[in-house]
């Protein structure tokens, strides 16, 4: 005999994700305090109050759960860019995109998930996992891009040069922010916005030494 739930579908969902969301949370949050290394499944799951076989219904380890919260803020950037309008031209789309992204974060106080991407740069142990997660964001950037524009990014080199460079300069813009304390979340998107718009310039032929 089949036991089923008497709970509608749609609030099972409901909790799943909510769930998944908290145990993000928690974990982000204790890896900042404790480091990735120093901290285990079993202390993310009594966090929240779950035990540790729960923590692996929805996670397969803890580099899973650091991925899934970059990528899942990632989406929100590419959501951003597919809600620009369609005469910007990509580059500045991208970068207008960025602020929009900006103040959904702070709206929705997603800060801490984005974080994450933080965390896999910085993390000496997550080396492989920043590796796959650079190559994987970039093609998920390049594919919204070709989307945007209506072309095969198979074929149309353009949308992954353009992401490699959004992605080199918000590199940048961290750099500086953690030059001067790594404090000021504010500060952060100043430096980014600065960085993409200097790209134009830089990689034009407007500065520099000429070639002899």
């Amino acid at each position: 005999m089949t036991v089923t739930s008497s709970e509608p579908t749609g609030l099972r969902e409901r909790k799943k994700a909510r769930m998944r969301r908290d145990l993000i949370d928690a974990a982000i949050r204790l890896f900042h305090e404790r480091g990735f290394e120093g901290t285990t499944t079993e202390e993310i799951a009594a966090a929240v109050d779950v035990s540790q076989r729960t923590f692996f219904r929805y996670f397969a380890s803890k580099e899973d759960v650091v991925l899934e919260a970059a990528e899942g803020v990632d989406q929100s950037l590419f959501d951003s860019l597919r809600e620009r309008p369609a005469d910007e031209a990509p580059f500045r789309a991208l970068r207008n995109a960025m602020r929009d992204h900006w103040e959904y974060l702070e709206r929705e106080d997603l800060h801490l998930q984005g974080s994450a991407v933080n965390l896999i740069a910085r993390s000496p142990e997550l080396i492989d996992t920043n590796m796959r997660y650079y190559h994987r964001r970039q093609a998920r950037l390049a594919d919204a891009l070709a989307e945007r524009a209506g072309v095969d990014p198979t074929t149309d080199h353009r949308p992954s040069l353009v992401a490699s460079v959004f992605f080199a300069a918000l590199s940048n813009g961290h750099q500086i922010w953690c030059a001067s304390g790594c404090e000021d979340l504010g500060l952060l998107l100043v430096h980014i916005l600065e960085q993409l718009d200097l790209v134009p310039q830089a990689v034009g032929d407007g500065w520099g030494t000429p070639d002899a």
